[in-house]
């Protein structure tokens, strides 16, 4: 068939309907949200709820969201930068980072609906995959799915972590093995201690020796904010072991004391009326005459 030409005519413009404002600059899929939204009905006014995770260059934010018609609603959230109330000061944005972010998340949607002390999770992280199961004598664990945006869903990205993290918390979502690190695609297993490694920041610190052996000016630029915080690489293990006991311990997020800003601040200069700026011109003459009358004297 011959090459034809698409004209683009006044019926064209006339039916042609814009895409919705978040497609349009490439912020929302929209294929992937309505699966994720829309909820059975006859499951009534049962919200789904999502396990949402983004990253920033400097942050780790998972949150628990569910819609409505009114828009999104979030039921809670938690930051990679609240990591350092744990004892986590640096690194806040890799692997380790997101797997804890993700339990922080997990832990304080648990305490907030009263199910913290029913469904634990896996307490002491060894590596394997195992979802949560239901309780005979409890509520269903709290259930979500997860969201991962527009980021690239390859074999160990750093949203299975948030993944891991909320999973081993205590939240049921729906996943399989085949996605973290330490997956072989041709034995189709799992190595748990690979994906350990990973939990623990293993694979940082071997990074650190490795570099710290070949290049330390290199390591010292690139490691610099670990090299100011005192952080060694035999040291990662124990602070993310310690973070995950104390998050357990208390995950309620605590509000910090706002300071008063009662106090004005404003330096605007009021325009003076006729009165104030005829008295102003007489202190400056009155001024000038006992500048004069001292130099007489």
């Amino acid at each position: 068939m011959p090459f034809v030409k698409t004209v683009k005519n006044k019926a064209y413009f006339k039916r042609y309907q814009v895409k919705y404002r978040r497609r349009r600059e490439g912020k929302t899929d929209y294929y992937a949200r309505k699966r994720l939204v829309v909820q059975s009905k006859n499951k009534y006014n049962s919200p789904k709820y999502r396990l949402v995770v983004r990253f920033t260059n400097t942050d780790v934010i998972v949150q628990i969201i569910y819609a409505k018609l009114e828009g999104d609603f979030v039921l809670t959230a938690a930051y990679s930068h609240e990591l350092q109330k744990y004892g986590i000061k640096v690194g806040l944005t890799n692997w380790a980072a997101a797997y804890t972010t993700g339990l922080l998340a997990a832990r304080r949607v648990l305490t907030k609906l009263g199910l913290a002390d029913k469904y634990e999770g896996i307490t002491e992280p060894d590596g394997t995959v195992a979802p949560i199961e239901e309780l005979d004598d409890a509520p269903r664990p709290f259930k979500a799915f997860l969201d991962v945006g527009l980021k690239r869903t390859s074999t160990g990205s750093k949203v299975f972590a948030a993944l891991k993290g909320a999973s081993d918390g205590g939240i049921f979502i729906p996943h399989s093995e085949n996605r973290f690190p330490g997956y072989d695609v041709e034995s189709k297993s799992l190595d748990p201690e690979i994906l350990r490694k990973y939990i623990y920041g293993g694979h940082v610190a071997e990074y650190m020796r490795l570099l710290q052996d070949d290049d330390d000016d290199k390591f010292k630029r690139q490691f610099s904010k670990f090299v100011e915080a005192g952080v060694s690489a035999d040291d990662l293990e124990n602070i993310y072991k310690s973070a995950h006991a104390k998050i357990r311990a208390n995950p309620v997020f605590q509000t910090t004391e706002k300071k008063d800003y009662n106090v004005s601040k404003k330096f605007k200069k009021y325009r003076l009326n006729l009165k104030q700026r005829r008295n102003k011109i007489e202190q400056k003459i009155e001024a000038y005459k006992r500048s004069i009358d001292d130099e007489d004297e």
